[in-house]
């Protein structure tokens, strides 16, 4: 049979798009995931806020897909570790914001790790919290380009002295670096440029976007402030108490900034041609700090609360060639450990056999082929905060199973006291635990059931890595202090008369030099000098005392007034062993611990 030069044409043009249609279908999307810090549900115009007008995460809403009963941790590290895992941060050994817990365990596979298996470029730029030393950096833990800042928020005690939002230095692929502009500005700008060249290289990419605002201390950009100054004077709000008012206007003005980011991004996404094929997320860490004081869109409780002002947040994603359907609110109780199993998923990235995700995938429910299970339950547990000036085995950052919540239905059972039933008490006002024993039975046993699976390994912590070729020399904060909570730039400047210890692992034996330090290097001052117009210690003398089987160690050295930091040198053997350091003065009265400790394997 012979063909027509027409019809030749006709079926090579059809065998061409046909090849085109087949290389976009085996295409993998990109992913980004962007996850603001202490913003709640509330803080969105499109979810009824009074004064914050968000046009941009309003537009995205609009976009999206969004789950309507969807659950994180109160509290910012434990969320960030089920993002990343999958797994209840009960289990995966980031439970708190500090004291020794934010490491998250290293046995464990991240979101990154899976990514970059499945041969895709991975960026982090923001906040991680979940380790500020080897191995629990992002750089450990899969992300092969990163931009971050380490611990809670910028101006803890391990960030660069000084840093506040504006013109600051980071860490950048593990080296600091200066970088001009605002903080989230800088940050959405670099993800975007690593998008571009991964774009650019026929990559897929995933980014983790987690913005440290509208996190403390209240740094805006001045016309943000002006913005929110004038919504806040204009509204019912005017008659706030001054200092209150004053940083809700800040915190309110970082989340403006947060949303022209998100609009950018996406105007950057529709010019480059990669909005079609992007999976697009956002969520919020924890409940609103700022929410009881003024809008907290009809619920009780905020950040580190069990009720559900604490750690019900917006969820929205959207993937416009991902035939997931119309927008629409989904209903039905989903949490944070659910994202990872279901971008796996959606991204076509094989797991093995071994992985027991706490989180369910979601992809199902996103294409609309099944609901949400009406009988799930979910279960919340975090490591408190231990606010005392020496480590305790009774601290509050010990988890117990009785300080859990558990969500079924609209039933909320918190602490093992209270019982809450949401369609009929939304505020949480009413306890009827008394009225309804089969509800408690049931919850409870669910309780019994999380418990199980989980008390092999809760409150287990992790060490952080010396002498790895990975990172020496290291660089240890009290921010690892062991079930203390001393993590803040101010505390250092205060002079908080507080200490504890690091439990350490010695990767290579040798030599190890410990320099002992009240403030970070780049300060430049001495032991007792005043910074920032800070509080000066007179201190007399610094010790020092390891102990476990890499061996023993004690020291003590006399302070001379010109002396930044004291140096011990100590042999050690491989394996686990606990640092404990003291700085006391003229009556051998101690003042505090080192707050640095400059740690060198020769």
């Amino acid at each position: 049979m012979k063909l027509s030069l027409h019809s030749l044409l006709v079926t090579g043009l059809l065998l061409i798009q046909t090849g085109t249609c087949f290389a976009q279908a085996d295409q993998k999307p990109n992913v980004i995931v962007i996850m603001t810090d202490d913003q709640g549900y509330g803080e969105l115009s499109v979810h009824g806020n009074p004064v914050l007008k968000t046009p941009q995460l309003d537009k995205l809403h609009g976009e999206s897909i969004r789950f309507t009963d969807f659950h994180v941790a109160p509290m910012c590290t434990p969320t960030r570790s089920q993002l990343m895992t999958g797994i209840d941060a009960v289990k995966n050994g980031a439970s708190n914001v500090s004291s020794g817990r934010t490491l998250l365990r290293k046995d464990l596979r991240t979101m990154a790790d899976y990514f970059k298996e499945g041969n895709y470029n991975t960026g982090l730029f923001g906040k991680w919290h979940l380790g500020d030393n080897y191995p629990y950096r992002p750089e450990d833990r899969g992300f092969g380009e990163t931009l971050w800042f380490p611990s809670s928020h910028i101006g803890s005690v391990p960030d660069y002295w000084g840093n506040d939002y504006f013109d600051d230095v980071y860490i950048r692929n593990g080296v600091r670096k200066a970088y001009k502009g605002y903080c989230t500005d800088v940050f959405f700008d670099r993800a975007k440029d690593f998008m571009k060249k991964s774009a650019d290289d026929k990559k897929p990419f995933f980014v983790y976007l987690p913005t440290n605002t509208p996190h403390q201390p209240f740094y805006a950009k001045p016309g943000d402030i002006g913005e929110m100054e004038q919504a806040i004077e204009n509204s019912e709000f005017a008659s706030l108490e001054e200092e209150t008012k004053n940083k809700l206007i800040r915190y309110l003005a970082m989340i403006r900034n947060v949303d022209q980011n998100v609009g950018d991004l996406q105007k950057f996404l529709k010019k480059n041609k990669l909005d079609k094929n992007t999976i697009l997320i956002f969520l919020t860490d924890n409940g609103s700090t700022f929410g009881p004081k003024y809008y907290n869109a009809g619920m009780r409780g905020k950040k580190v609360q069990l009720y559900e002002g604490g750690h019900r947040v917006p969820f929205f994603i959207k993937w416009p060639e991902g035939k997931l359907g119309t927008p629409r609110d989904i209903k039905g109780l989903t949490q944070v450990q659910d994202i990872l199993p279901t971008l796996l998923d959606l991204c076509g990235i094989q797991t093995d056999e071994t992985n027991d995700f706490d989180g369910i995938s979601l992809a199902e429910v996103l294409k609309g082929e099944k609901d949400v299970d009406p009988e799930r339950a979910l279960w919340i547990n975090f490591s408190q905060m231990p606010f005392y000036n020496y480590p305790s085995p009774y601290a509050r950052s010990i988890i117990e199973k009785s300080g859990a919540a558990v969500l079924w239905k609209d039933w909320r059972l918190l602490n093992q006291r209270e019982l809450y039933n949401l369609t009929e008490d939304p505020l949480q006002q009413n306890n009827v635990i008394d009225r309804h024993p089969e509800v408690v039975r049931q919850m409870e046993a669910y309780l019994d059931k999380f418990w199980e699976e989980s008390k092999d390994v809760v409150n287990k912590p992790q060490r952080v890595i010396i002498g790895s070729p990975e990172e020496n020399p290291s660089m240890l904060t009290s921010c690892e202090w062991m079930d203390v909570f001393m993590d803040r730039q101010i505390h250092v400047v205060r002079g908080d008369a507080k200490n504890s210890y690091w439990l350490l692992d010695v990767a290579e034996a040798g030599n190890y030099t410990f320099e002992l330090r009240r403030w970070a290097k780049e300060t430049e001052a001495t032991l007792r000098e005043s910074v920032d117009s800070g509080k000066s210690f007179p201190i007399a003398y610094a010790k020092i005392y390891l102990k476990g089987k890499a061996g023993t160690f004690r020291g003590r050295k006399k302070v001379e007034p010109s002396d930044q930091g004291i140096k011990f040198t100590a042999r050690l053997k491989k394996g686990p062993v606990a640092l404990h350091t003291w700085f006391d003065d003229e009556n051998n009265n101690s003042l505090s611990g080192a707050y640095y400790v400059y740690v060198t394997k020769k």
